[in-house]
């Protein structure tokens, strides 16, 4: 193994040594309530298994002011490090999360939403090219915006967003002390 290859793994072990971060988990759905919101569900869930906590849960219907205001809610919660929306993320007349959230981000990361469409392709085909997910920081906050299907939530959080939060966090807290 290189040096290189070295480094990295134990910026990796020691990035996914991060626990017990504080998540926003928030739906953006016209149609789904508590108990049919499966999406939401699986992020508490997978928050949790890895040792994370949610500290702030809501469903809001497809609407920019509601969006707004519950999104400023959860960037100004002190008890929240991560934000993660699902839902509003299509091109549909009513889909409007990215708009309200990139709105909000003081600096994007970009990456996320290259390879969350990239992983999707794999998946579902050229259809994942109607997927606007984005990720970013706001508010000192991390910010990730993901479709509202099931499989698509999976996809992220498992992937892309629970193997890299911890270092995330790390990184944007380095010069905190």
């Amino acid at each position: 193994m290189s040096e290189t290859e070295s480094s990295y793994r134990d910026h990796e072990l020691k990035s996914k040594s991060v626990s017990g971060l504080g998540f926003a988990v928030i739906t953006l759905s016209d149609t789904r309530t508590e108990e049919t919101d499966k999406s939401g569900r699986l992020i508490h869930a997978t928050a949790e298994a890895a040792g994370h906590h949610v500290s702030r849960y809501a469903i809001v219907t497809d609407d920019v002011e509601r969006i707004a205001v519950e999104l400023t809610a959860a960037l100004a919660d002190p008890t929240v490090d991560v934000v993660i929306t699902n839902g509003g993320t299509g091109i549909s007349l009513r889909d409007s999360a990215f708009e309200v959230i990139s709105s909000k981000l003081d600096k994007r990361l970009d990456g996320f939403g290259e390879l969350f469409r990239m992983l999707s392709y794999a998946e579902i085909g050229a259809a994942a090219l109607l997927s606007r997910a984005i990720g970013g920081v706001a508010n000192g906050k991390i910010v990730f915006a993901l479709p509202g299907s099931t499989n698509a939530v999976r996809l992220g959080i498992e992937t892309l967003i629970l193997p890299q939060v911890g270092h995330l966090h790390q990184e944007l807290h380095k010069h905190d002390a």
